[in-house]
C-alpha cells in the first residue's frame, strides 16, 4: 500500500476530485495554505494498492496544470528595502507537489 499526497492549486481542486472519483480512488481532501504566496490550495491523501500509484499520479497530473500569475509583492517590514519590487511580478503557481510514501497498515471501517 502506498499513501499519496498531493497538494495542489484550489483552482484544480475540483477537476482532480471528480477525476479520481471517475477513476475509483479514495480520497480525503484537506483545505491548506501555501506557505510562498499565502494562497489557498488543497491537499489530497490518496490510499492504494501498489499497482494503482501510476495511475493515481498520471490522472494528477493531467488535472493539476500550472500557470502563470501576477502577485503583488508584501512590503518588507523592517528589513532591507533594496530587493523590494513595488509593482505586481509574474509568477508560475498551480501543477502539484506530490508524496509518495510506503503504508504498513491500512483500514477502512
Amino acid at each position: 500500500m502506498k499513501l499519496i499526497i498531493a497538494v495542489v492549486q484550489d483552482q484544480d481542486s475540483n477537476r482532480l476530485s471528480k477525476a479520481l472519483v471517475d477513476h475509483n480512488f479514495r480520497a480525503t481532501k484537506l483545505a491548506t495554505t501555501g506557505g510562498f504566496l499565502k494562497s489557498g490550495n488543497t491537499t489530497f491523501m490518496i490510499g492504494t494498492e501498489d499497482v494503482r500509484v501510476d495511475r493515481a499520479l498520471q490522472i494528477i497530473k493531467d488535472n493539476c496544470k500550472s500557470r502563470d500569475q501576477l502577485v503583488a509583492p508584501v512590503s518588507p517590514m523592517g528589513g532591507n528595502a533594496d530587493s523590494f519590487v513595488p509593482y505586481p511580478v509574474e509568477v508560475e503557481v498551480g501543477g502539484a507537489t506530490v508524496f509518495v510514501l510506503p503504508i504498513e497498515q491500512y483500514m477502512h471501517f
